[in-house]
């Protein structure tokens, strides 16, 4: 088990409960959160196969920077009440073990990008300015295999999520990674938005007008030169906001 004794790792913990906590409350606002499922996580920086995760059953309201859970990849609690649900758990250790870009992964049944994972095309099309930020970053898992209690099925969803950020899987939610909670947070929140645009244009039943693949790839190119600023940014103001209305989050 990695030495959690040296001052700095234990503020990489600190400020990453801090990130995620603040993860799981600005997504209940907006929608995103369904119950008492589904789960964020990340591997915390320095600490070689330790992860953080919410608990069971802890709405996401609810969620404190302490009532995190630290786990290893073994699935012993390092820190925390009572170990994670087993579908949490299989999804979150294979994705964090076998995708590097997942240093942090979110899961969600959020209403539009889940809403596309139940159509027989569930692409995600490059319809809008805010699509285009998905271009070629998304995977689609086909199988729905019901709840991911096992390694088998972790692996497996590991294995559909290659090396992209974003991965819709059938019938079931959608599951967003990135390097750092900053950078995960801004696309799942910029992921339901495009996706809400889909629908929405869907739903006129008028002939849709993609953005042509030249212009996709340009425009995709223009986000990201600029992208890893606006995720920090974006993010700053999740913690600003959640310390003006609800500061207890960090603690």
């Amino acid at each position: 088990m990695p030495d959690l004794s040296t001052t700095s790792r234990n503020d990489a913990i600190r400020q990453a409960r801090r990130d995620l906590a603040a993860a799981l409350r600005m997504a209940d606002r907006l929608g995103f959160g369904e119950g008492v499922c589904n789960h964020f996580s990340f591997a915390v920086p320095g600490a070689d196969g330790l992860f953080l995760i919410n608990p069971r059953r802890l709405h996401w309201s609810e969620v404190t920077a302490s009532s995190l859970l630290l786990v290893d990849d073994d699935g012993a609690l390092v820190e925390g009440d009572t170990p994670p649900e087993a579908s949490a758990f299989y999804i979150h250790w294979r994705l964090h073990k076998a995708a590097p870009q997942a240093k942090c992964v979110l899961h969600t049944h959020m209403p539009y990008a889940t809403a596309l994972t139940m159509l027989e095309d569930p692409t995600l099309l490059p319809l809008s300015q805010t699509s285009l930020m998905f271009h070629d970053q998304v995977s689609y898992d086909t199988a729905f295999n019901g709840l991911a209690g096992y390694r088998e099925e972790g692996d497996r969803i590991a294995a559909a999520l290659g090396n992209r950020s974003t991965l819709f899987l059938s019938n079931h939610g959608v599951i967003v990674t990135g390097a750092s909670v900053p950078e995960a947070w801004n696309r799942l929140y910029y992921l339901e938005r495009a996706a809400m645009h889909q629908v929405m244009a869907l739903s006129t039943g008028k002939p849709l007008r993609p953005v042509p693949e030249d212009i996709a790839e340009l425009t995709a190119q223009q986000i990201n030169e600029d992208l890893a600023d606006m995720a920090e940014n974006h993010f700053r103001s999740v913690h600003r906001i959640l310390e003006r209305e609800c500061p207890e989050y960090v603690h």
